[in-house]
């Protein structure tokens, strides 16, 4: 009377495939991200930090400092229309280095919430197993007692019986 439990012909190819998939991307070496998509990263890391906005504004203050206090030889003078075009070329370079930096991480962030769903998956079956062996392991269970209840119940009229004879 013993069956071993089982999933759905669909639900046990998936479980196969899932762990096909963890070990091919266990063994699979990551591609190397070519220069633009470095130079993207590190111009993100860089630009998004708290030491680049720091040496940033200490750079724009002594630029505007020396600009003031020099104002005879001051190479931009007020309104600082050099300073206004620097921080245009760096702006007008950096938004879309950052965006490309964006994009690949949305990638990433995709691929990695595919991947949950699948492992989820994956432990929902695992888990659906698991309740089918313990069902299977109760109903052995059950059976065995109910075995030992009617042996038990056979020796007790077996020993009434002589009691009584």
């Amino acid at each position: 009377m013993s069956h071993a439990p089982s999933l759905t012909p669909e639900d046990e190819q998936l479980l196969h495939d899932l762990r096909q998939q963890r070990r091919h991307h266990r063994t699979k070496h990551r591609a190397e991200l070519g220069f633009g998509q470095r130079l993207a990263d590190g111009v993100a890391a860089t630009v998004g930090s708290w030491r680049f906005i720091i040496i940033q504004s200490g750079l724009l203050a002594l630029w505007i400092l020396l600009n003031v206090i020099g104002w005879i030889q001051a190479w931009d003078p007020y309104p600082f229309i050099l300073l206004n075009l620097a921080l245009s070329f760096q702006a007008a370079y950096t938004a879309p280095i950052l965006m490309m930096s964006q994009n690949r991480q949305s990638e990433i962030d995709r691929h990695h919430a595919e991947v949950d769903y699948k492992i989820n998956i994956k432990a929902e079956l695992e888990i659906e197993q698991l309740h089918q062996k313990i069902d299977l392991l109760r109903e052995q269970e059950v059976v065995r007692l109910t075995r030992a209840v009617e042996l038990l119940l056979q020796r007790l009229d077996a020993a009434e019986g002589k009691g009584t004879a």
